[in-house]
Formats: structure tokens, sequence, C-alpha cells
């Protein structure tokens, strides 16, 4: 009889212990769902959602490159909305002195056009040279530091990858002419969101 008894306790025991950890689990696991997936979260919103939900104009999105910390962020009034990574030309260090010399110009700039591209995604051109581009680059030649033939240069956007090569972004391989590069994801994002007059702002 005393056995019977002692050998229920333990049974009711071990059920409650069970219960218990199972309970805590439970909540542990439902913590962290929603975490991952809160609404409303930035950080799981592209610009174009982000764009939507708060019925930002879209011209008044301007767009920050940091050549030297491989980011494009996009800036709504003085608010970091959306930061992707990216690339730019093969002398990503340099500002663009003359045409071919792989450097991405820095300066502020405006857009051009924009456009569906069939091997980039989208292209964003944007209005290099501009006015403070020509004087830069005569005083340059002025001064001896561009050659007599050397030209500006132009056709600069911003614009994807070829499909398949989203890798050479997160891997900062600076590849372009000196273009600015985002992933397929991202240029799509971008090009959806952004107006004809946003600004843009390349910096060292």
């Amino acid at each position: 009889m005393k056995q019977a008894k002692q050998r229920t306790r333990f049974i009711w025991i071990v059920g409650l212990v069970l219960c218990l950890v199972s309970f805590l689990i439970s909540c542990v696991s439902s913590e962290s769902n929603t975490h991952i997936n809160a609404p409303n979260s930035t950080s799981d919103s592209t610009l174009v959602q982000l764009v939507a939900s708060r019925k930002i104009p879209k011209n008044e999105l301007n767009i920050v490159i940091s050549k030297s910390n491989y980011t494009l962020d996009v800036t709504y009034k003085n608010e970091t909305l959306i930061s992707y990574p990216c690339v730019v030309g093969f002398n990503p260090v340099d500002d663009k002195h003359e045409e071919g010399d792989g450097c991405t110009p820095e300066g502020v700039f405006k857009i051009r056009s924009k456009y569906a591209h069939k091997s980039w995604a989208y292209f964003i051109w944007i209005d290099y040279p501009n006015k403070e581009s020509w004087r830069r680059f005569n005083e340059r030649k002025a001064n001896g530091e561009i050659s007599e033939n050397g030209t500006i240069g132009g056709e600069i956007g911003i614009h994807g990858v070829p499909e398949g090569t989203d890798a050479m972004i997160l891997e900062k391989t600076n590849w372009t002419l000196g273009c600015i590069s985002l992933t397929r994801a991202a240029i799509t994002d971008l090009y959806k969101s952004i107006g004809d007059k946003s600004t843009i702002t390349i910096l060292h």
C-alpha cells in the first residue's frame, strides 16, 4: 500500500515537472516568434511598404551613398528609412577625375532618367557631369592632373547586377566602371519607391 502511494506521488511529480517544462518552452517559442514577426518592423519592411504605409511623397525621398561604408541609405527628412549594401567603381577610393578611371563621382546629383534594363534589372541615371563636376574637371585639367586628351565621361547611375550575381554586392566586389550597384531585390525596391526629383548625394 505504501509503495503504491509512493509510486503515485512520483508519477504525479514527474507529470507536473513535464507540464511545467512544456509550458516554459511554449512561452519562449511564442516570445521568439513574436519578436521575429513583429509587425511594422522597419528591418522587416521593404521601402515600397514603408512609403505606402506612411504615405511619404516619393519626391521627398533622398539617397545618400557612402563609398567607404558600402551603403546606400534612403532618407526622409532627417530619418534613414532603409539601408542597402552597395558597391561602386573598381577604384572605390578617389573622386572621379576622367572617363575610364574606374572612380565613382562624389557630390550632389539629380536623377536624369529611370528605366528598366535588360542586364541590370533597373537603371537610375544621375546627372553626372553636372555644373560642379565640370568645374572640378576643368580645374584638374588646368593643374595637369588630367591629360590634355582626357574626357569627363558620363552614363553614371545606380543599377543592379546580372541575374545570379548578388554575391558581388554581399562580398563588396567593386566591379563597375563608376556606377553604384545593388542586389537585384534592392534596386527593384529602390526604383519603385523614389521619385524623379529625389536628390542623390555621393560621399567618400
